[in-house]
C-alpha cells in the first residue's frame, strides 16, 4: 500500500491542509453517500411511509456514529499529542482502547435494541400507521451499528498518517452498499431490512480494509495487542475516560442532529402528520452530506492543530483555523445557493410523485431550513478547534447550546408565531443564536 508522506511539524500548514483536506472530503462525500443511497433506493422502491420509518429510526445511527466520532475525535486527539511528543508506543495504545472500548459498548446497545425495537420505535415518535415499518428497520440496523461506529473510529487514526488509504476505504465501501441496496429493494425485494442489511455489509468491508491497513501498513500508528491484567484494564479505564472527555463534543455535536431528527419528528407529525415526517425526512437525509462536508474540513485540521499544539506551535494551530473557516463559510454559501436552485430536484430524488404532500412539504420547506448551513459551518468548526486543543469544557457548552438547548426550543416556540414555516427555521435560528454566543467569547478572549 501507498503511504503518505505527512510531517505535521515542519510542513507548511496550507500545504498540510489541502494534503489532509482533499482525500477527507472525498471520503466523506462517501460517506454521505452511504445515507443518502438508502434515502433514494427506500423512498423509489418501497414508498414514502418507508421512507417515513427510517426518519424515526435515524436517531439511533446517529447515536452510533455519534459514538464513533466520539473515541475516533478524542482519540485522534491524543494519539497525535503524543506522536508530537515522540511516544509512537502510547499513540498505538490510545487507538487500540478507542477502538475496542466503542465497539464493545456499542455493541451492549444494539443488543437493547434487538430485544426491544417495538419499544424503542415509540420512544422515538413512531406513529401506529408506520410502527411495524419502523421496528423491521430498528432490528436489522441494530445488528450491524457496531459496524458503523468501528468504521467512523478507525477512519480518524487510518487518517493520520493515510488520508488517501481512508478515502479508499470509504469509497469500496460505499460501492459496495449502492449495489447490494439495488439488488435487496429492487431485484429481491427485501424491502428495510434489505436497505439495512445493504448498508451493514459495506461497513464491514471498509472495517476489515481499515484493520488491515492499521495492523501492517501504518507508518506510525497502529493497532496492538493489549493486555488484560487488572493494572490493564485500569489504565484502559483511565485512559478512555480522558479519550470520551476530549471527543464528547463530538458525540454531542451528533447527537444534535439526533435530537433535531426526534424533536423535528413530533413537531412534524402533530402539525403535518406522517407526510410531514417523509418531508422533514429528506432534508435529513441530505443534511448529512453537509454535515460531513463541515466534518471533513474540521477533521483535516484536527491532527495539524492537534499536533502543533502538543508541539506548543500555537501560531501553526490558529493558521489551521484560519483556513478551516475561510473553507467553511464557502462551502457553506456553495451549497445554501445549489439546494435553493435544486430543491425540486432534491425532494424528486426521493419522492417521485410530484402530486405527493409529502413532496410539496419538502419543496416548500427546504428553502428555510438550508439557511442554518453557513453558521452550522461556523459552529462546527469552531467547536472541533476547541476539542484539538484539548479545551473540552468550552466545546461541550457551545456543542449543548446549539446542538440542545436552542433546536428544542426553536421546534417548540417558533410554530406558534410562524406556523409550519417556523419549524422549517428552528434550526437556523438556533444556529445563528449559537454563532452570535462563540464570536462573543472569541471577541472578548481572542479564541
Amino acid at each position: 500500500m501507498q503511504r503518505d508522506s505527512i510531517d505535521f511539524g515542519s510542513m507548511k500548514v496550507g500545504q498540510l491542509f489541502c494534503k489532509q483536506l482533499f482525500p477527507t472530503l472525498l471520503g466523506m462525500v462517501f460517506s454521505a453517500l452511504f445515507v443518502i443511497t438508502d434515502g433514494v433506493f427506500v423512498g423509489r422502491g418501497i414508498g414514502s411511509d418507508a421512507l417515513a420509518a427510517v426518519n424515526i429510526a435515524a436517531p439511533l445511527f446517529v447515536f452510533a456514529a455519534g459514538m464513533g466520532l466520539m473515541f475516533g475525535m478524542g482519540g485522534a486527539i491524543v494519539a497525535s499529542i503524543n506522536l508530537a511528543q515522540g511516544k509512537e508506543r502510547v499513540a498505538n495504545i490510545n487507538a487500540t482502547q478507542a477502538t475496542l472500548v466503542s465497539f464493545i459498548g456499542m455493541t451492549l446497545v444494539s443488543i437493547l435494541v434487538m430485544a426491544f425495537p417495538t419499544s424503542v420505535a415509540r420512544i422515538l415518535g413512531a406513529p401506529e400507521d408506520i410502527i411495524e415499518l419502523a421496528r423491521e428497520y430498528l432490528i436489522a440496523y441494530a445488528a450491524f451499528a457496531t459496524f458503523q461506529t468501528a468504521l467512523c473510529v478507525l477512519t480518524f487514526f487510518t487518517r493520520i498518517d493515510g488520508p488517501k488509504i481512508a478515502m479508499w476505504c470509504m469509497t469500496i465501501s460505499t460501492v459496495i452498499n449502492i449495489i447490494l441496496d439495488y439488488l435487496f429493494i429492487f431485484v429481491y425485494k427485501w424491502g428495510l431490512t434489505g436497505a439495512a442489511v445493504a448498508t451493514g455489509i459495506g461497513e464491514i468491508v471498509g472495517c476489515i480494509l481499515m484493520v488491515a491497513y492499521l495492523l501492517r501498513y501504518s507508518p506510525r500508528v497502529r493497532l496492538g495487542k493489549l493486555k488484560f491484567s487488572w493494572k490493564s484494564i485500569q489504565l484502559t479505564a483511565r485512559n478512555s475516560g480522558y479519550i470520551i472527555r476530549l471527543g464528547f463534543s463530538a458525540f454531542l455535536g451528533e447527537a444534535a442532529i439526533g435530537v433535531m431528527m426526534l424533536t423535528g419528528n413530533y413537531v412534524f407529525v402533530s402539525y403535518l402528520g406522517t407526510n410531514g415526517v417523509a418531508a422533514f425526512s429528506i432534508m435529513c437525509y441530505f443534511f448529512p452530506i453537509i454535515f460531513m462536508v463541515f466534518n471533513a474540513i474540521i477533521q483535516s485540521a484536527q491532527p495539524i492543530i492537534s499536533f502543533n499544539h502538543g508541539y506548543a506551535a500555537h501560531g501553526r494551530a490558529q493558521q489551521a483555523l484560519r483556513l478551516a473557516l475561510i473553507a467553511t463559510i464557502a462551502t457553506g454559501l456553495f451549497f445554501l445557493v445549489l439546494t435553493i436552485l435544486l430543491r425540486e430536484q432534491i425532494a424528486s430524488l426521493f419522492i417521485a410523485d410530484h402530486t405527493n404532500y409529502a413532496w410539496k412539504y419538502a419543496v416548500y420547506g427546504i428553502p428555510f431550513f438550508s439557511i442554518c448551513y453557513v453558521f452550522f459551518g461556523i459552529n462546527i468548526t469552531t467547536i472541533g478547534y476547541y476539542m484539538s486543543i484539548e479545551k473540552s469544557r468550552l466545546s461541550t457548552i457551545f456543542t449543548v447550546l446549539r446542538g440542545i438547548i436552542l433546536p428544542v426550543i426553536c421546534f417548540f416556540l417558533l410554530p406558534l408565531w410562524l406556523g409550519v414555516k417556523g419549524i422549517w427555521l428552528a434550526v437556523a435560528v438556533a444556529e445563528f443564536i449559537t454563532f452570535a454566543v462563540i464570536c462573543i467569547n472569541a471577541t472578548c478572549k481572542r479564541i
